[in-house]
This record gives C-alpha cells, sequence and structure tokens, in this order.
C-alpha cells in the first residue's frame, strides 16, 4: 500500500511539473510583402496587413520587439487578423506591385555607415514622413487606412488593431458627427438666453 501511494505521488509530481513548464514564447508570423500579397489571393477571406517600417539602426524598433510584439495577446490578436509585414525601409529590394515597381532611392549606394537611403516602397506608404518605427495598417484590397509613428505600449497598439480589423473604422465618421450635432445642440441650448 505504501509503495501504491508512493508510485502515485511521484506520477503526480511528475505530470504536476511538466504542467508548469513554460510553453516556448509564441512570435507574430512575420511575412514579407511578397508573400503577404501571395496568401491574400489564396485565402477565401483574406485578412488585412501590419506592415511594421523598421531599419537596423533604430533602437525603438528593437524595443517594439523585445517588448509589445513579444506580448501574447498582441502576438494572437496579430496573427488571428492580419498578415503581418516586416519591412526594411532601407533595403535594396525591389518590388513590383499593382504595375508600380518600387526600389531603393539609391540603388547603387553601399551602405557603409549606420543609416542606409529610402527605399519608395516605405517613402509611398508612408506618405514621406519617415520616422522609425512607423507602421502602415492596409485593408485587404491594399488600400491604406492608417498611419502610426513611434514606439507603441500594448494597450493602445492593441486598441488600434482592434478598430481596424473589424469595420468599425468605416462607421467611425458617422459616429464623430452624431456627437459633434449633439455637442452643438447642447451648447447651443446652453448659450440661447432663458425666458423669465
Amino acid at each position: 500500500m505504501k509503495q501504491l501511494l508512493l508510485l502515485f505521488t511521484l506520477l503526480f509530481s511528475a505530470n504536476l511539473a511538466f504542467a508548469q513548464a513554460p510553453t516556448p514564447t509564441a512570435k507574430i508570423n512575420w511575412m514579407t510583402w511578397k508573400e503577404a500579397v501571395a496568401q491574400s489571393k489564396i485565402d477565401e477571406k483574406p485578412k488585412k496587413i501590419f506592415i511594421d517600417f523598421y531599419t537596423d539602426w533604430c533602437g525603438w524598433c528593437k524595443r517594439m520587439d523585445a517588448s509589445t510584439f513579444a506580448n501574447p495577446t498582441v502576438v494572437d490578436y496579430m496573427n488571428r487578423n492580419y498578415y503581418a509585414v516586416k519591412f526594411d525601409a532601407e533595403c535594396m529590394d525591389t518590388i513590383v506591385f499593382n504595375g508600380t515597381t518600387f526600389m531603393n532611392s539609391e540603388p547603387a549606394f553601399k551602405k557603409t555607415s549606420s543609416r542606409g537611403k529610402v527605399h519608395i516602397f516605405a517613402y509611398s506608404l508612408l506618405e514621406g514622413q519617415l520616422s522609425y518605427p512607423s507602421y502602415t495598417i492596409l485593408d485587404a484590397n491594399f488600400n491604406r487606412l492608417h498611419i502610426l509613428k513611434g514606439f507603441k505600449e500594448v494597450e493602445p497598439l492593441l486598441g488600434t488593431l482592434l478598430f481596424f480589423s473589424g469595420e468599425e473604422y468605416k462607421h467611425y465618421h458617422n459616429y464623430v458627427h452624431a456627437q459633434w450635432q449633439r455637442n452643438a445642440k447642447v451648447q447651443q441650448q446652453q448659450a440661447a438666453p432663458k425666458a423669465k
């Protein structure tokens, strides 16, 4: 009986030890632009595209990778709702998309120092406002919906991802307009002279 109890205790302890062992950390399934475009053509219901524009010299880009992009909630939400693209804004790759060729602004430039020349794809999607890290969200038809700039903590980034992953962004203008009308009406009522 003691042996059976000892065996049961050992098995239970081993099972508990394995159950508490840390699992490997999940990561965002980063893709290239070409992979994201190809995947969107294959999928029955294409996702929106999140592009992380970074450079190899950008300290805040590395911090995003180590913190916000490593957060399990961000990882899970990004992988389920977006094609996540990492794009080096100073790379020398040539991208052909919708009949347009995008390349580095100085293709013959040899990067010897820490900073290189901007890729026209990054310049175009960021509307020439180059700072890193920067992010662009595109819809399933590759139309730009939003540009974000700078380091983002988990909650603000998740809020943006949630807002654009659904269809809420399409109705936001109506919401803002209705709020504006309500506020204007209240202000008019407050400004109107009171009858005695």
